[in-house]
């Protein structure tokens, strides 16, 4: 089914608005770049100022050739820019790239040009990607709409090509694009396709995102971002991705501090700038890497290999002490280095030298390469089944000398039973990457790279799309008359999430000392009491909550002294009374929560929770809703995880009851995320199994 972004990526025809005969210059450069990667289409030089270029007739106008013009590329002014749109929207151009600088990235007027495109692309249909863009590049189609260097072509330079499977780029950053394509051809990866998104005054990273997902000549996905403006495309592309089960590894930028959230809740106040985007990226399966090396060499390991079935690798090398280190490397990754078996270990004994090892490492020595031990070995370990994975360490350094011969080695990794990884601990020479590319080799060169992309490798093979959340779950309720203020004291909090079905203990909120007796007839002993104020959000700090009371005389001293604690510590917050509930059993803290992301809307949160959730930090964050298999996976995420699971032999905690929980607090802030804009609960108390969950405290916050 053709996508509307085909005529983008394959265009018949180009016309160049702004081109020169300067090839110095980036106007010249978009020509001759074209030209030298041997596009075939039509190409249209638009430039008043000449009649002809490099053979071409030159246009005046966009209008002049009188012909279907599928893309223009447009360097020129930013003044001029709209004019040049409307006149391509006149004469019926599909789509276009702006070259061109000077837009939102300046602000002020410049920013309402960019705006007035964005109108310009709605109100025509024409797609534009830009401004301040560096343009594509379509390798299949040999499409170089773009003036980056990357894409030179040297005379007499045979291209590396070791991968059939291609990848695809899409970057918020035209420098880091076109770097990601330099370095994959380096390491002769294909590629189908790179695009530098620039402004994004139209078509976004998402809209982008899309067409890889969907095109078949892209199996992997590299995406270089700063921030979705897309938003609801990307999440489309994203859940097609992880549904095609079409790798997407990503980099997100701007992770550093550069500013803080005000938040009234733990929840919210311990998102970090991205932990929305990581969420996003978890749910729905995303390769996170902060490396440029290091997102290629997984790219390289996806493009070259199958998925493994587990976490066993294999080491062989020709050298003990780099095999030792290949297989620490991926041991500290958490995978399996697993000792052989004795009947595995006799077969590949045969083929080495008595002062080899075939334990795992397998050190075949350096005699093993010339015996064809080296080659033999990799047989061996690619039948078995008591591995999943082979890492190969080699040098490959020789300027003459192969390790392998292709008419052997080639039909092993054809047919791709289990990855096979190609490390060198010396600089692999050109002659090596070039004959291990005839048998779809990429040789890779930094080891904890190769590591963490074994990881990610067996990660993503594991990966399933979690279920959709239950819609009916919770019953519509209108909570706006519960919304009193900005900010709910734990009294009203706990009264609107059990207008929404959320269970909690009975509890009485006492506002004068007459009626605590009807209050401890109601709760019972023993009890807990908590002041109650929209403006003391941490009860704690103040001295205003005392637990285990256990007779009516403490009941009564404790009611004034957390009246008194609180007019001393808090003397202008708004004092509701006093909360008085039943002491809850005992049971693992944790804390569940909500926070509202300027990008993505509403999150849920879940981590160990109690008075150390900020000192510890281990939280996991979804998009909202989660239906509990995936609030399961949130919780198995945990470095807590054990604790919950009957650490060193205490009873399992009701992690079916918790997940629920989360479940159904993640469906009401979906549904009221125009109102609410946090909830937290915490801590909340997980029982031992089939005894349920108690929510000890809870924040509700309303938008403001």
């Amino acid at each position: 089914m053709p996508h509307p972004l085909d005529s983008f990526f394959a265009p018949a025809s180009i016309a160049l608005i702004g081109a020169s005969r300067d090839h110095e210059k980036i106007p010249g450069r978009l020509l001759s770049m074209l030209r030298k990667n041997e596009y075939s289409g039509t190409i249209y030089p638009v430039n008043p100022n000449y009649a002809d270029i490099d053979g071409l007739a030159c246009y005046r106008s966009i209008g002049d050739p009188g012909a279907t013009i599928d893309l223009a590329v447009i360097i020129i002014p930013a003044r001029a820019v709209l004019s040049a749109l409307e006149q391509c929207a006149a004469a019926g151009v599909k789509n276009a790239v702006i070259i061109s600088s000077g837009f939102a990235e300046e602000g002020g007027d410049s920013a309402a040009m960019q705006d007035a495109i964005a109108a310009l692309a709605t109100r025509t249909g024409m797609r534009i990607s830009g401004p301040n863009a560096e343009g594509f590049f379509s390798q299949v189609q040999r499409v170089a709409a773009t003036f980056s260097p990357a894409v030179d072509v040297k005379p007499g330079v045979v291209p590396l090509v070791a991968t059939t499977k291609r990848i695809g780029i899409v970057a918020q950053s035209g420098g880091i694009g076109f770097a990601y394509y330099h370095r994959a051809r380096a390491l002769g990866i294909a590629v189908s396709y790179v695009v530098s998104t620039g402004n994004e005054s139209d078509l976004g990273a998402g809209e982008f995102l899309d067409y890889m997902v969907q095109d078949s000549s892209t199996e992997v996905i590299l995406l270089f971002i700063e921030g979705i403006r897309d938003v609801d495309k990307f999440l489309v592309a994203a859940r097609r991705a992880a549904e095609m089960k079409k790798p997407v590894i990503v980099t997100k930028v701007g992770r550093s501090g550069a500013g803080q959230r005000a938040a009234a809740s733990h929840t919210a106040s311990m998102a970090g700038w991205s932990a929305a985007y990581d969420a996003v990226f978890a749910k729905y399966g995303f390769i996170v890497s902060n490396d440029l090396d290091e997102a290629l060499t997984t790219a390289a390991v996806l493009a070259s290999n199958p998925l493994p079935k587990g976490d066993r690798v294999a080491v062989v090398t020709v050298s003990g002490g780099a095999g030792i280190w290949g297989a620490d490397t991926v041991a500290l990754q958490g995978l399996q280095v697993p000792e052989l078996s004795e009947k595995v270990q006799a077969g590949i004994k045969q083929l080495m030298p008595s002062y080899g090892t075939a334990r795992n490492p397998i050190d075949v020595t350096a005699q093993g390469v010339t015996s064809g031990g080296l080659q033999k070995s990799v047989d061996v370990l690619t039948a078995s089944d008591e591995v999943d994975a082979i890492l190969v360490v080699l040098s490959l350094s020789s300027e003459v000398r192969k390790p392998f011969k292709e008419e052997e080695l080639t039909p092993v990794l054809s047919a791709q039973h289990k990855p096979v990884v190609f490390y060198s601990y010396t600089v692999p020479s050109d002659f090596a990457r070039r004959e291990l590319a005839k048998s779809g080799v990429v040789v890779l060169s930094g080891l904890i790279h190769v590591g963490v992309a074994m990881r990610r490798l067996v990660d993503y093979a594991s990966f399933k799309l979690p279920s959709p959340a239950d819609a009916t779950r919770l019953t519509a309720r209108d909570l706006s008359v519960r919304l009193k203020s900005a900010v709910l004291s734990e009294a009203d909090s706990k009264s609107l999430l059990r207008a929404a079905g959320i269970a909690l203990p009975d509890e009485v909120l006492v506002r004068d000392k007459r009626e605590l007796d009807e209050a401890v007839a109601r709760v019972g002993f023993p009890l807990a009491m908590k002041i109650q104020s929209p403006d003391i959000a941490h009860k704690s700090e103040v001295g205003g909550v005392r637990v285990n009371i256990t007779t009516k005389g403490e009941v009564f001293l404790a009611f004034e002294a957390l009246l008194d604690n609180a007019r001393k510590h808090r003397p202008g917050a708004t004092i509701q009374g006093v909360l008085v509930g039943p002491m809850a059993k005992r049971g693992i803290e944790i804390i569940v929560g909500t926070m509202t992301d300027e990008t993505f809307g509403p999150m849920v949160m879940v981590g160990l929770g109690g008075i150390t959730t900020e000192l510890f930090r281990d939280v996991v964050y979804r998009p909202v809703p989660v239906s509990t298999e995936e609030a399961g996976a949130m919780l198995a995420s945990l470095k807590a995880a054990p604790l919950l699971n009957g650490f060193r032999g205490a009873a399992k905690a009701d992690v079916v009851a918790l997940a629920q929980l989360i479940a159904d607090i993640s469906a009401l802030a979906a549904r009221h995320a125009a109102e609410i804009a946090e909830i937290e609960l915490n801590p909340v108390l997980v029982h031992a199994e089939g005894q349920g969950v108690t929510i000890v405290d809870a924040l509700v916050v309303g938008k403001k």
